[in-house]
């Protein structure tokens, strides 16, 4: 070899040894996959210099594989579009959890065109690699014609297939951080925030309300005579009921809000960036959907009708602070219930002395059981 080329041998791999130490550093820094993997790629970028390149995620639920991140000419138009399993280069490389280099898919009868098409871009060669994790792949990086179009070489190959290693540690590890991050603030029998999530979202919320002078509303409600289905039916048709109105609340609100069970049968939803009259139409709206909701149908004494007192309150106009929001939507809630149920009431006016310590809890989940 001469001296030239193994300078060049050298200076590669110090190229590699580098951008494997950036990975490493970005695996031990975050646990934000979108953070991840735009450093482990774009080090891959620097390395192998290709026209275009992609992340691509498996769906565990259909099998297929999605564009999560894209980079090249065109690449914007390729978000969001879905390769079939064992579609095209890709998805041949995920089915069969192999790497494959094609130094030219004009040659290779597993090429899917219909990416070009969208793109507008024209693909010469791919070296595409599985990301997989104890035999289960995640997905694949695919890489697009070399630096100037030229081929990858095998040695492309090997490069990546290491970086893939990493990878697929990472997205590995974010996602079972991600659940254990909702394990913690889900509740278990309805699949809504618990009443700890709802405290760091509140405080939050009115903070940024104060800042950017905005409101935020409030709904607090329970379920009308809830009591009466434990007695009559046990308490596993109350935890039905209970995960059939969280149901409910995930398909009626909006992305925006955040449903929270406090406690038993009471409910919280925080409304950011929501006036008092609009929080009132909400709190309507759910009100008629629990009473006109056949709980528990398939069973044998089903379906059950309940209803459902809601009560709402608005910062800055009800409260001052969060601990005390709270409180007013609870007394206008419970307000309901003394004179009628199955209705809405919005708090008062704001008095003076309106804002002193709340009665019913001295904080926000202080007291607050997680079982129904």
């Amino acid at each position: 070899m001469r001296g030239k080329d193994l300078l060049r041998e050298l200076q590669r791999t110090v190229d590699e040894l580098a951008v494997l130490n950036e990975i490493g550093k970005a695996l031990t820094s975050s646990l934000d996959i979108g953070e991840v993997m735009h450093v482990i790629l774009a080090k891959v970028s620097e390395l192998l210099k290709p026209s275009n390149w992609s992340l691509l995620l498996k769906d565990q639920a259909t099998g297929e594989l999605y564009f999560h991140a894209a980079v090249g000419s065109g690449s914007d138009r390729l978000l969001g579009l879905r390769i079939k399993p064992g579609e095209g280069i890709a998805g041949w490389v995920a089915q069969n959890n192999l790497p494959l280099l094609v130094p030219d898919v004009a040659k290779d009868p597993r090429f899917a065109s219909r990416f070009d098409d969208a793109s507008r871009f024209h693909t010469r060669s791919i070296l595409c690699v599985p990301l997989a994790f104890k035999g289960r792949t995640l997905g694949v990086i695919e890489l697009v014609n070399g630096e100037k179009d030229a081929v990858f070489a095998e040695e492309d190959l090997r490069i990546l297939s290491t970086v893939a290693e990493f990878s697929a540690i990472a997205i590995e590890n974010a996602r079972n951080f991600h659940k254990v991050q909702e394990l913690t603030v889900l509740d278990d029998h309805t699949g809504l925030f618990n009443s700890r999530h709802m405290k760091r979202q509140l405080e939050s919320e009115v903070v940024r309300a104060t800042r950017f002078g905005h409101p935020v509303s409030l709904i607090f409600f329970d379920l009308d005579h809830f009591k009466q289905v434990n007695d009559s039916y046990g308490h596993q048709a109350g935890s039905r009921v209970l995960h059939e109105v969280g149901r409910l609340l995930l398909k009626t609100l909006r992305s925006t809000d955040v449903p929270v069970r406090y406690g038993g049968d009471e409910f919280v939803i925080l409304m950011p960036e929501t006036s008092k009259d609009q929080a009132i139409a909400a709190a309507r709206r759910i009100g008629k959907e629990i009473a006109t909701e056949p709980f528990l149908a398939d069973q044998k004494y089903g379906p059950l009708k309940l209803t459902a007192s809601l009560g709402v309150a608005a910062f800055p106009d009800d409260a001052r602070d969060p601990e005390n929001l709270l409180r007013r939507a609870d007394d206008a809630m419970y307000k309901v219930k003394a004179e009628r149920r199955g209705g809405v009431q919005a708090a008062g006016p704001l008095e003076p002395s309106a804002d002193a310590k709340p009665d019913r809890n001295q904080t926000l989940t202080e007291g607050v059981s997680s079982e129904p």
